[in-house]
């Protein structure tokens, strides 16, 4: 990808500082609320019902407005759509933070979402603006993949350590100095973005596909306490794929669509994108029942669960950074993608064998890191190829898709896997049945993973041998 002038070496790393930064917040924003969660239902007077909200309220919204924000990237420039999202983000935060009602804690969390969804494409937009044609590239989406499970773990301990010794609108709160920090550098750091598409902007595809993919993950997350085969669970289900079946007739006849269908058929994109998907339901679900193991099992506090995560972070920096792209340029994605969801369904299937009188030395720790393992070798190729696989003019339409694959593969991955774990230990459950519950759902986390690397081995085909651009480094 050419730029319009020369970036200094200088510049270029303080730019993927800020990008770094934004797939770090966009990420630590999904799972630093999960401590706070009783504060803020008892304060706000949430019922059991509603509390998920304030977690799907914002994954639903993120992964479904994540093709908009791509085709805005793409329309009026990635720097513009990225600066815009940290705007309304901060926006969101304050309201999360200052919100006395249900409704508005919601609302703050939608708002939240929204301005992520703006952020995280252009993000990789612009990471392609600054190392794309360059031998650090492979270097760059290390960098920035493992920004991703950082915040993840991040906003665990974060969550932990507000929620303890501070308040839970504080939780919300931190977003903001880092918002600012990073404005403060956008302008210099990050490449002015021209225009790359002409064409209209797509409301009717952004509010089918956003409405849809909500009520298919609302008819999922709350199947399990209104029954799975009851007429609101059958309704809205209905309702939700009829929304998405809309959204790809508008696509099809839509003379500038929010994705191009024949965009879906490039092979690797489709192959990486399945990755992600399948990844994220895996590798999210994970982080989240262990978490729970941790606390109602095992009996840590919000502070020790959080920091019993750090491991796993510290593995995943090192290997995704220092390890993974040797390795990828040495063997190729394809076969990192294959081995590292192998190595993750591994991982989940020891974590299966939780105890109930277990202890995080034994039963967490060696099973966790190799779980962590597989994550870190799977994350990078399959999204580096999924970003290039893309033409030029929709680098950030394809980052907006990678991204949604992501985004909703974690939503509905932790729902279905939240009702087997009490679908199996029942609604009042002792520590046993806790522990019988968890273990369900790492079996089937680690049948997600199995499943995304047997796709990925059929799906992914390499490429017929052909000059390669020169701003396509990374190999399939």
């Amino acid at each position: 990808m050419s730029t319009p002038q020369p970036i200094s070496a200088a510049k270029r790393w303080l730019g993927l500082v800020l990008i770094a930064t934004a797939q770090f917040v966009v990420i630590m924003d999904t799972s630093i609320i999960g401590v706070a969660l009783p504060d803020i239902q008892r304060e706000l007077g949430f019922t059991p019902e509603s509390l998920s909200w304030v977690f799907n309220a914002y994954v639903v919204t993120f992964g479904g407005l994540l093709l908009l924000g791509g085709r805005l990237s793409d329309l009026f420039g990635a720097r513009k759509i990225f600066a815009l999202g940290w705007v309304i983000l901060i926006a969101g935060s304050l309201m999360a933070g200052a919100a006395s009602t249900v409704g508005l804690e919601i609302a703050g969390r939608v708002v939240q979402g929204a301005g992520s969804a703006l952020i995280a494409p252009a993000a990789l937009t612009l990471l392609m603006m600054l190392f794309g044609g360059t031998s650090d590239l492979p270097k760059a989406f290390a960098v920035y993949g493992a920004a991703a499970p950082i915040g993840g773990s991040a906003g665990v301990f974060l969550g932990g350590v507000l929620t303890e010794y501070v308040s839970w609108p504080w939780v919300f709160y931190v977003t903001v100095p880092i918002a600012l920090f990073v404005l403060a550098f956008t302008a210099t750091a990050l490449p002015r973005t021209p225009r790359k598409a002409a064409g209209s902007i797509d409301i009717g595809g952004a509010l089918t596909v956003t409405l849809g993919l909500a009520a298919v993950v609302y008819a999922v997350v709350n199947a399990p306490e209104v029954g799975w085969l009851t007429a609101q669970t059958l309704g809205v289900s209905a309702g939700g794929v009829a929304l998405l079946i809309v959204f790809f007739i508008i696509q099809a006849r839509s003379k500038n669509p929010l994705l191009r269908l024949g965009l879906l058929r490039a092979p690797l994109l489709a192959a990486a994108n399945n990755a992600q998907l399948l990844l994220g339901a895996a590798w999210v679900s994970m982080w989240f029942f262990l978490n729970l193991y941790l606390q109602q099992v095992l009996g840590a506090s919000a502070f020790a669960a959080g920091a019993a995560l750090l491991p796993m972070t510290g593995l995943v920096v090192i290997i995704m950074i220092a390890v993974a792209p040797r390795l990828q340029a040495r063997f190729g994605a394809k076969a990192l993608i294959v081995s590292g969801l192998l190595i993750l369904a591994a991982g989940l299937l020891w974590l299966s064998f939780v105890r109930p009188d277990g202890s995080y030395a034994v039963d967490v720790l060696p099973a966790s890191l190799l779980a962590a393992l597989g994550m870190s070798l799977a994350f990078v190729p399959s999204l580096g190829t999924a970003i290039n696989a893309a033409p030029p003019a929709e680098t950030g339409v394809a980052s907006g898709l990678v991204s949604t694959s992501y985004q909703i593969g974690s939503a509905l991955g932790l729902a279905v896997l939240t009702a087997i774990v009490y679908g199996v230990s029942g609604a009042a459950p002792s520590a046993v049945e806790l522990t019988q519950g968890y273990s369900a759902a790492f079996i089937g986390a680690s049948a997600l993973a199995l499943i995304g690397a047997v796709i990925t081995a059929v799906a992914m085909r390499t490429p017929s041998p052909a000059p390669a651009p020169a701003e396509t480094p990374i190999s399939a």
